[in-house]
């Protein structure tokens, strides 16, 4: 039976090279300069990126609510895709994957994210992860 519950995918083309894309969404450092989906700060990164490894990550949002989601790696292949579980509280365990793909003057970055449980829920990553990734570019220094 084909999986029915909602996802979202975006698809962003980055004028910067894979290894400068797979640093900003892997690294902790990066990460906490721009992770988030508004202009609210990120208070820690956690991550090990390898398959079966684990990442936190808190982020404050511009309304004070702070959110804190955890999950394990699943796929690593460097440069080119980082799979893992979302988990926050309150929520199903979700999957999110990040596709890179070198492409004339930068990267195609697809972002999936996957078994959501509803509309609602699907709305509202989409509107998180839209908002992270406006963030991404302005991080790297492109337009």
């Amino acid at each position: 039976m084909a999986d029915t519950l909602p996802s979202v995918t975006i698809v962003r083309r980055i004028k910067a090279s894979p290894a400068k894309v797979w640093a900003a969404i892997t690294q902790p450092d990066q990460m906490i300069q721009w992770w988030g989906p508004d202009a609210g700060p990120t208070l820690r990164a956690d991550v090990d990126v390898r398959p079966g490894g684990r990442f936190s990550v808190v982020f404050r949002l511009l309304n004070g609510d702070e959110h804190n989601p955890t999950g394990i790696y699943q796929e690593v292949i460097p440069e080119r895709k980082l799979a893992f579980t979302w988990d926050l509280p309150g929520e199903r365990e979700s999957l999110v994957t990040f596709l890179l793909k070198p492409i004339d003057g930068g990267t195609e970055l697809t972002l999936l994210h996957e078994h959501l449980p509803d509309e609602a829920e699907r709305q509202s990553h989409e509107q998180g992860w839209i908002g992270l990734l406006d963030k991404l570019p302005l991080f790297l220094g492109v337009r």
